[in-house]
Formats: structure tokens, C-alpha cells, sequence
């Protein structure tokens, strides 16, 4: 019960002022890191004067382009405006059960959403979660409590749970909150190996402390700020990584996150049992 996820911000696929396309690239970039999963933000659904603007531009919305024929794909819907619109996505070698997007947006000026996805994984149901944040501490407190309220109401116990994003979190403020009302760890604060109940209480210490090794994913060619997340339950974290370098550098302002994940013992359990008794 392995799982290999990655999240990225792409940028709407084009370069500052949309003087370059680059979903072409990203596409074969996305391709190498080989994710069962992908958590994509600021995804184009439609953009008509790129569409008119860029040689080759695909005619698809750029989720369903990136998903190709290898993966199955959802797309959610934030910010809309005369020429097109754009939002999160989320692309699964897996069967998509059921997606909702939700508006958290907090005034006029930035439309966010939380895109919630329910993927059957083997005899699993895994709750995936792609976020895009606003730009003010207070309005990513508020989405954060958002997603937290609609977790706990919707999201039964003791099942497997995968939050990922860009948080727009450079004070990494936002995991000591998410740790507690959601036991969740986030990818680069659990040690590989320390597994269990010991690597959640270190992590837990080091939130307190202050200095979580959240990764720098921004801005790409020197990526400094932390703003992106892979949050997860039910899982142990068997490797991460961030994706530093060309041809990354060059196709967003962001870099990704990949996260190799293994569900554990006692989650493979509950849901063996639970599909037995739906069987």
C-alpha cells in the first residue's frame, strides 16, 4: 500500500506576464516524478488570450491536458473573470469517486477554494485535499479553520487523509493548528524511520520550537520561503523531497513537492474490514 503524490503550483502554465507558454513543458516535467497523485493550484481552466496569444496552446483545459491518458482528473473552479477562469485540480491514476470545491474566499480581491476529492485507492477511500491559500494571515486562519470544520464533519474517522498545497504560509504559522485539530503531519517535520507515536511527538516538539522543516519551494530559482505543504494521516512518510533545479527553475515561480507515502499497519486494518463489511 505504497503511494507516491506530488503538489504544484504551475504558474496558470505560462512565464511573468504570460509572455511564455510552458504547459508543454510542464507536462513531460510532471511525467518524470511518476505521482499516483498530483495536487495542482492555479490550474487554467479556460484563458482565451493565451489561447490566442501561444502557438499550440492545448485545446483542452489545462487539467485535463496534464492528466494525458495515464491519470484521471477534477478541476475546481476559484477565480473567474472575462476571458476565462482558473483553480485548483487534482490528478489520480485512481478512480475519482466524488469532488466538491468549496469557496473559502475572504473579500473580494482573492477568490480561493478548497477542492475536496475522494479517490478509490485499492480497497481504500482516500480523502484528498488541494488548497490554494490567500495572502494575508488572517484570511489564512480563517481558511484554515474552514477546512478543518469541513474535515471533521465529513471525513470519517480513522480514515486515510492527504491535505496538500500552497499555503502562502511563509511564517509557518498554519501546522501547529492543523496538527491539533486534525492529528496530521506535514511531510518535511516526520523523520523518515521514526515511525509512530515517537516521530509525531518529535515533530509536535518542533512546531513548539519553532523550527519545522517545512520546504522551501519559493521562488523557484532560489527557492527560500515555504509555502507549500503535504499534510497526511494514517500514513508514514517514507521520503520527500523538493524539486530544485532545471528544468524546474524555469516552468513556475513555485517548485514541487513529491512525498512518498506507505499506509500504516493499523489504517490498512480498518479499511480491510470496512470493505469487507460493504462487500
Amino acid at each position: 500500500m505504497k503511494l507516491r503524490i506530488a503538489t504544484y503550483n504551475i504558474h496558470k502554465g505560462v512565464s511573468a506576464f504570460g509572455r511564455k507558454a510552458r504547459i508543454h513543458d510542464l507536462k513531460e516535467s510532471l511525467k518524470s516524478l511518476d505521482a499516483d497523485i498530483i495536487f495542482l493550484q492555479e490550474v487554467q481552466g479556460q484563458h482565451d488570450l493565451h489561447a490566442r496569444r501561444h502557438a499550440h496552446w492545448p485545446d483542452q483545459a489545462q487539467h485535463e491536458f496534464l492528466a494525458g491518458d495515464s491519470h484521471c482528473s477534477v478541476y475546481g473552479m476559484n477565480a473567474s473573470y472575462d476571458h476565462g477562469h482558473h483553480g485548483n485540480a487534482l490528478l489520480s491514476r485512481f478512480p475519482i469517486l466524488h469532488s466538491d470545491n468549496h469557496d473559502v474566499s475572504d473579500h473580494a480581491y482573492e477568490q480561493r477554494g478548497i477542492l475536496h476529492v475522494r479517490v478509490q485507492w485499492s480497497h481504500c477511500e482516500l480523502h484528498c485535499f488541494v488548497l490554494h491559500l490567500g495572502l494575508f494571515a488572517a484570511s489564512r486562519r480563517r481558511q484554515i479553520q474552514s477546512l478543518v470544520q469541513h474535515i471533521q464533519s465529513h471525513v470519517p474517522d480513522g480514515h486515510p487523509l492527504i491535505i496538500a498545497g500552497d499555503f502562502n504560509d511563509w511564517t509557518q504559522r498554519l501546522s501547529h493548528t492543523l496538527y491539533q485539530e486534525l492529528g496530521v503531519v506535514e511531510a518535511f517535520d516526520e523523520q523518515p524511520g521514526n515511525l509512530g507515536a515517537l516521530s509525531a511527538l518529535h515533530s509536535l516538539r518542533a512546531l513548539f520550537r519553532g523550527n519545522s522543516r517545512h520546504a522551501r519551494t519559493f521562488p523557484a530559482p532560489l527557492p527560500w520561503l515555504s509555502l507549500d505543504r503535504v499534510y497526511s494521516r494514517g500514513f508514514h512518510i517514507r521520503q520527500a523531497q523538493v524539486m530544485t533545479g532545471k528544468p524546474w527553475s524555469e516552468l513556475s515561480d513555485h517548485v514541487p513537492i513529491f512525498v512518498d507515502l506507505e499506509l500504516e499497519s493499523a489504517c490498512h486494518a480498518r479499511m480491510q474490514a470496512l470493505a469487507k463489511r460493504h462487500a
